[in-house]
């Protein structure tokens, strides 16, 4: 029997005579998830559709399904609705059936802001957004798994974010190793968000401290846990808009090369004061001369 490596489910199919499919909203290793809506109620769901050589004998899917049921009481994670099976070209493929979020990805909302980044304020907002929203996931000894740009929803902003996490993963039994890679992926995100590597060195100090030149090792020994790094940037935000004084220190430079301009001018204008005194000195002596020889000349005519 031949794998299937894409499900390409056209709009309007109807698929396990409830869904009737409206888009691919994305593709993964082991799942393409769709946009649907419930023929019974019109109500708009998401299905991931698991390939049957990626879940053998049920169990991602079943993970899944777990995982997502355990975090229900995290607000940012996506609820957790059922888990349903079809027939697909020769297979059972199972699919789970979660809420649909309207929103924005934070990658197409980094790339509309001007520059394409955040400024230094607002990242710290989202970086701050974040971290509160992986706190209770934390806290029952879980984790993302993937935390990236394409994988958070942006709904509301503000002062602050509204924000929901998709696409959760499963990486096995190192939990502990995988909640301090959502906290080192959390700081990349926020290092995205700021420009990338093209903007680092105009950043303020403040935010460099966080970034900790993303090296792993360093982030964790700043940051163990996400409600420390909660705590961190609320201090933080107490403080006044932490933006790059770039600009002004530009001005400044300006204003000193002005400065230092003036005197020179000066300078120049003072030895062509000075040149154009002597040369009318030197014009009177030379007339003076002439009028003095002149009289001379006339007193010898006088004598004769």
């Amino acid at each position: 029997m031949a794998r299937i490596e894409t499900f390409a489910f056209r709009p309007e199919r109807i698929l396990g005579r409830k869904y009737q499919v409206i888009k691919l909203l994305g593709t993964g290793w082991e799942s393409e998830v769709y946009l649907v809506r419930e023929t019974a109620t019109g109500i708009e769901r998401t299905a991931k559709f698991f390939f049957p050589q990626r879940n053998e004998r049920n169990r991602t899917a079943q993970a899944y399904a777990k995982k997502l049921h355990k975090l229900r009481h995290c607000p940012v994670v996506i609820q957790y609705a059922s888990q349903e099976v079809m027939r697909h070209e020769g297979h059972d493929v199972t699919f789970l059936i979660s809420e649909y979020v309207e929103g924005e990805l934070l990658s197409s909302f980094i790339k509309r802001q001007p520059g394409g980044r955040l400024g230094a304020f607002q990242a710290l907002h989202l970086l701050h957004a974040l971290a509160k929203a992986l706190e209770p996931i934390h806290r029952l000894n879980e984790y993302h798994g993937d935390l990236h740009a394409d994988n958070i929803i942006i709904q509301r902003t503000g002062l602050g974010f509204e924000l929901k996490l998709i696409d959760v993963h499963l990486w096995g039994d190192t939990r502990a190793q995988n909640i301090q890679s959502d906290i080192v992926n959390l700081i990349h995100v926020f290092h995205e968000a700021l420009g990338g590597a093209r903007h680092y060195a105009r950043l303020p100090q403040a935010i460099k401290d966080i970034l900790s030149g993303l090296k792993a090792s360093l982030i964790l020994k700043k940051f163990r846990s996400a409600s420390q790094l909660t705590e961190y940037l609320e201090t933080l935000l107490e403080w006044d808009d932490p933006r790059p004084s770039k600009p002004r220190k530009r001005k400044k430079k300006r204003k000193k090369k002005k400065k230092a301009r003036r005197p020179r001018r000066k300078k120049k204008k003072r030895k062509k004061k000075k040149k154009r005194v002597k040369k009318k000195k030197k014009k009177k002596q030379r007339r003076g001369r002439t009028k003095k020889a002149r009289r001379r000349a006339k007193k010898g005519r006088r004598r004769k």
